[in-house]
């Protein structure tokens, strides 16, 4: 049976921390998009495809230990296949050992139990941060590498 917005996006976060990359990337429609607006630096700011999100996805348990998502807020639009979604995560940064806190703001779009359009709003200088990754975002920005 299919699963409406908020229940996919619930799932994605509970295979978020269960680190299961591959179930997180089976949520999306074969040809679905995920972008990411604020990207900067070598980050992408949109992938098509289920497999371009399975490649994207799959070294973050190496960078990323999140352990909590909590305070989620869903909010409901005009579009029954639509949610936009607020939530805070928690963890540690494996590269460096430094916690990892992230606000994400994620509009979710699902047809037929499956993403087909995701587009999340995170802070690229905490990403970096976390990712041990700072100094060469700040190079970017500096060369005007910004997409």
């Amino acid at each position: 049976m299919p699963r409406a917005p908020e229940e996919t996006m619930r799932r994605l976060l509970d295979l978020m921390l269960a680190k299961d990359m591959d179930a997180v990337a089976d949520l999306w429609a074969e040809d679905g998009t995920a972008e990411f607006p604020f990207a900067a630096g070598a980050s992408p700011r949109r992938l098509v495809g289920r497999e371009a999100v399975r490649g994207y996805l799959a070294g973050f348990p190496e960078v990323y230990d999140v352990r909590e998502v909590s305070a989620i807020t869903v909010h409901h639009t005009e579009r029954p296949d639509t949610v936009v979604v607020e939530y805070h995560a928690t963890g540690r940064s494996v590269r460096t050992g430094d916690p990892y806190r992230m606000d994400y703001i994620v509009v979710i779009t699902v047809q037929d139990g499956l993403i087909t359009r995701f587009r999340d709003y995170w802070n690229p200088l905490a990403n970096a941060t976390a990712a041990g990754a700072l100094p060469e975002l700040l190079n970017s920005l500096r060369s005007g590498a910004v997409r």
